[in-house]
């Protein structure tokens, strides 16, 4: 019967490793953006009467949350925040903001009044 031969580390491998991954993190957070459904409401509870823009359902981490938003304030030159979980823009611009969502991918549903 012949000997089996053992590997001691990978470069045994002639520098070829195969992966049984199904794809890369930046290939699964856009199946994410394509299958999450963002919700844009608009509000003014809880803020003495001054009305704000909400997206709720963001499938990322909080920085790339922070970053979008980010995005978002700049083009429309408002002021934010993010705040668990939820991306909060100034003023009732939930129409510019579910144009700007779409043309970054995400699929967006206006909720609310």
């Amino acid at each position: 019967m012949a000997k089996k031969k053992t590997l001691k580390d990978l470069s045994a491998l002639g520098g070829l490793v195969y992966s049984t991954d199904s794809g890369t993190q930046a290939h699964i957070r856009q199946e994410q953006k394509r299958h999450a459904v963002l919700e844009a409401h608009f509000s003014k509870k809880g803020r003495g009467g001054k009305t704000v823009t909400v997206v709720k359902g963001f499938p990322g981490s909080e920085q790339e949350l922070k970053a979008l938003a980010r995005k978002i304030k700049s083009k429309l030159g408002v002021g934010g925040n993010v705040k668990n979980g939820e991306m909060i823009i100034q003023g009732d611009n939930r129409d510019k903001v579910v144009t700007l969502l779409e043309a970054e991918g995400y699929r967006v549903k206006k909720v609310g009044g």
